[in-house]
C-alpha cells in the first residue's frame, strides 16, 4: 500500500452519501411508541436562592405524567471534572437551593405531547429571592465583588492559589536587558457552537431494567460514565447509541441531557425525549468562555524575545464544566511555539454569573494561539521586521526547553515556516533562509534540563 496516499488527495466521506441524499438518521428521528415528552423549567435570574418550586399546577394539566426535580436526582451533581481528579463539585444536576445563571435547570416537566410539556412548564411557579449577580470577570476579581462560590471567592483553586502560575528564568532582568517594551491586550468574547442539530436525548427503558440512551453526544463512553455516577447505578444498566452528532465542536461534550431524561424514564416507566429548542442552544449551552489576555514583551533589537510577562483571565460562566482544565492548557500555551529565556505566566479561572462555558474546538489553546500571533505581528511592526523573521528568529528548536520543563525533541517549526513561505512566493531574509531546527544559530544555546 503506497504510504501516506491520502495526503493531498480527495477522499469521500464515509457519511456524505447519507447527508446529502438525506437517508441520514439523526437522534430526533428516534420514536418509540407511548414517547413522553420533556421540557426544562429554568431560572429566570442569573443569581437568587430559592425559596419554593410550586408545580401543582403543571401536574394538574391533563396530559402531564410526570415532574422531575433535584429530589429525585440519586446524585445530584454534574461529574464530568470528578472523572479527572478535578474538585469540589460545584454545579447541580437540577438547582435546589440557589440558581447561579438566567436558565439553569430547576425542574422537567413530562407530557404526552411536546406543547403539553412546553404549556405545563410555564406553570410552574418559581420563588426566588434575587441576589446581586457577578457578570464581569475583572469585578469578580476585586474585593468589592459578592463571592459566589461556596469555598469564599471567585476563582478556581490551583494548588491553593487562586490562578495557575508558570515561572521560568528571571522575567524582571529580561525585561531591564530589552531594548524595546511591547505590549498588547487580546479579547475574545463567548462564542456559540452552533449545531445544525440541538441537543436531543430519547431514553427507552427496557423490560431487564437497563435503559437505552440515544444521545448526540460527542463523548459515548464518557456520557455513559457520568450518567452512571449520576444516576448512582452500574454503567453495564446503561446502553448508549450514539451516531450522527448533527453538529458539536465541543459543545456536545457536557452531559446535560442524559441523565435527567434518564431519570423521567425510570419515573414514567416509558421512552421519554428531550429536544432543546433553538432558543435553548443559543442561550442555555455551554459557550466557549471570553478570555483577555494581556502581554508584555520584552525584545532585543536583532528581533530575540528575552521576557515574556502573560495575564490572562478566563470566564468560566457559573460553574467549572471544562473551564480549569482549560486554563491549564491556556497556560502552557501562552508563551507560544518560541524559545523565551524568561516567562511570567498567570492564569485566572473566573466564575461570573452567566452561562457555564466548556469545550471547543482546542478551546483555550486556540485563544493562547491568537494571541500569541497577533503579538508577534505586533513586534514585528515596533522593531521595523519582517513577520516571518521574527517568528524564525525566535523559534524552539531541538533541545530547547520550554517554560513547562519540557525539552523539545521533534521541532519542525522552522521547516514549516520555510516550505510555508515557499508555497505562498514569499521570499525570506538572507539570514533566516538556511535556520533549521537542529542549529542554534542566531538564537540562545538550549537550556539543559
Amino acid at each position: 500500500m503506497k504510504q501516506l496516499g491520502i495526503v493531498g488527495q480527495s477522499v469521500k466521506r464515509s457519511d456524505g452519501i447519507g447527508h446529502v441524499t438525506g437517508q441520514t438518521e439523526y437522534v430526533d428521528d428516534v420514536f418509540y411508541p407511548g414517547m413522553l415528552w420533556l421540557k426544562m423549567v429554568r431560572s429566570p435570574v442569573s443569581r437568587g436562592r430559592i425559596r419554593r418550586v410550586d408545580t401543582s399546577r403543571a401536574e394538574r394539566l391533563p396530559g402531564v405524567t410526570a415532574v422531575v426535580t433535584a429530589k429525585d436526582v440519586p446524585n445530584n451533581w454534574y461529574t464530568i471534572l470528578c472523572l479527572i481528579g478535578i474538585e469540589p463539585n460545584d454545579e447541580p444536576v437540577l438547582a435546589d437551593e440557589e440558581v447561579m445563571y438566567e436558565g439553569e435547570p430547576i425542574c422537567a416537566v413530562v407530557a404526552e405531547t411536546e406543547d403539553i410539556a412546553r404549556e405545563a412548564a410555564s406553570l410552574v411557579k418559581l420563588e426566588i429571592d434575587e441576589q446581586e449577580p457577578v457578570l464581569d470577570v475583572e469585578y469578580a476579581l476585586t474585593a468589592d465583588a459578592p463571592a459566589i462560590k461556596k469555598w469564599g471567592n471567585n476563582t478556581f483553586m490551583y494548588d491553593g492559589m487562586n490562578h495557575r502560575r508558570l515561572r521560568f528564568g528571571d522575567v524582571d532582568r529580561g525585561f531591564e536587558e530589552a531594548d524595546h517594551i511591547v505590549e498588547g491586550t487580546y479579547q475574545m468574547t463567548p462564542i456559540e457552537h452552533v449545531p445544525m442539530e440541538t441537543h436531543v436525548c430519547v431514553v427507552k427503558p427496557e423490560p431487564n431494567g437497563r435503559l437505552t440512551i440515544h444521545s448526540n453526544t460527542q463523548a459515548l463512553y464518557f456520557t455513559m460514565d457520568n450518567t452512571a455516577i449520576i444516576l448512582k447505578v452500574p454503567s453495564n444498566r446503561l446502553r448508549l447509541v450514539g451516531g450522527t452528532v448533527g453538529g458539536g465542536f465541543g459543545g456536545k461534550v457536557d452531559v446535560i441531557t442524559e441523565p435527567v431524561t434518564s431519570i423521567a424514564a425510570m419515573k414514567t416507566g416509558r421512552p421519554v425525549k428531550w429536544r432543546w429548542t433553538r432558543e435553548e442552544e443559543f442561550r442555555r449551552s455551554s459557550v466557549r468562555g471570553a478570555c483577555k489576555m494581556e502581554y508584555r514583551d520584552g525584545v532585543m533589537k536583532d528581533g530575540r524575545i528575552v521576557a515574556r510577562k502573560v495575564r490572562s483571565i478566563h470566564d468560566a460562566g457559573a460553574y467549572h464544566r471544562h473551564s480549569p482544565y482549560g486554563v491549564q492548557k491556556n497556560m502552557a500555551n501562552l508563551p507560544g511555539p518560541y524559545s523565551i529565556p524568561n516567562v511570567w505566566v498567570d492564569c485566572y479561572c473566573v466564575y461570573t454569573n452567566r452561562q457555564p462555558s466548556s469545550a471547543m474546538r482546542g478551546f483555550a489553546v486556540t485563544e493562547a494561539t491568537f494571541a500569541v500571533e497577533v503579538q508577534m505581528d505586533k513586534i514585528a511592526s515596533v522593531i521595523g521586521m519582517d513577520p516571518w523573521e521574527i517568528r524564525m528568529v525566535n523559534a524552539y528548536r531541538n533541545g530547547h526547553m520550554r517554560p513547562v520543563r519540557k525539552v523539545v525533541e521533534d521541532a519542525t517549526l522552522l521547516e514549516t515556516l520555510k516550505a510555508a513561505a515557499q508555497l505562498v512566493g514569499h521570499e525570506l531574509p538572507a539570514r533566516v533562509r538556511d535556520m533549521h531546527s537542529d542549529d542554534y544559530a542566531g538564537v540562545a544555546e538550549p537550556v539543559q534540563p
